[in-house]
């Protein structure tokens, strides 16, 4: 049964949204990569249009057969420039963390939870990092920590989609969004999304389980369910985002 109450926020949250550092062209070195906190991911924000001429030289050389392939798949040539930025910008963050050539990150796929079968979330091999990737027209987020993690970034949806797709928002979610003013429930609703997403990608599951399970709230703090802590993440106007780290 699904409770209409909250639950109580986290314990220790992060002090409001956090901010991403833009992640440089392949043309410019990596700064020097902090290192990983048990209760911050680092965050990477990948701008398409800043990256796609080199990376669209460069990916046969960084990326794996398989990620090749898949962006063959992408029928719109931003979507697949977008695909290769993200790709080509999380293995020369893996890479750099493990102190290895880009190409040389092998990724595989962890059990799924819900049926045990190898489609879960990407993890490194030897599980020394954990990692989470989100994209969407023309921007990608990319998180790395020391405990499982999930992203995702959306653009603010139209209000026709807002009306379509809160009937599978957790009741309560559902109910804070009508009681705003139809103009404020777009935005309202991608905080809802995001964070919601975020968590899902972040236990491995992502849209295969219920997304009406779980409230995660749509105000401006997050509610994060127990033993996660969730945060929005800042990233440009037209645009929401969040994170979600296992604590």
């Amino acid at each position: 049964m699904i409770s209409l109450v909250p639950p109580p926020p986290p314990t220790a949250p992060p002090a409001g949204p956090l901010v991403p550092t833009t992640l440089p062209p392949l043309t410019t070195a990596l700064p020097r990569l902090p290192g990983l906190r048990p209760v911050r991911p680092q965050l990477w924000l990948v701008a398409t249009e800043a990256h796609r001429d080199t990376v669209t030289r460069y990916a046969p050389l960084v990326l794996a057969t398989e990620e090749l392939a898949r962006s063959e798949e992408f029928r719109r040539s931003g979507d697949r420039a977008t695909y290769l930025c993200a790709h080509v910008g999380l293995r020369r963050l893996l890479g750099a963390h493990l102190d290895i050539a880009p190409r040389a990150v092998s990724v595989a796929r962890a059990p799924c939870p819900c049926c045990g079968e190898p489609h879960g979330r990407p993890v490194l091999p030897d599980g020394r990092l954990h990692f989470s990737l989100s994209h969407c027209e023309g921007l990608s987020l990319i998180a790395v920590a020391t405990t499982p993690v999930g992203v995702d970034i959306e653009r603010v949806p139209a209000p026709h989609t807002v009306t379509e797709a809160s009937e599978v928002l957790h009741p309560v979610e559902a109910a804070e969004l009508a009681a705003l003013a139809p103009a404020l429930r777009p935005a309202a609703f991608a905080r809802v999304w995001t964070r919601k997403e975020a968590y899902l990608k972040g236990l491995g599951v992502g849209l295969g389980a219920d997304p009406s399970a779980d409230y995660v709230g749509s105000g401006p703090v997050p509610s994060a369910p127990t033993g996660w802590l969730l945060a929005d993440v800042t990233v440009p106007d037209g645009h929401h985002a969040a994170v979600a780290l296992r604590q």
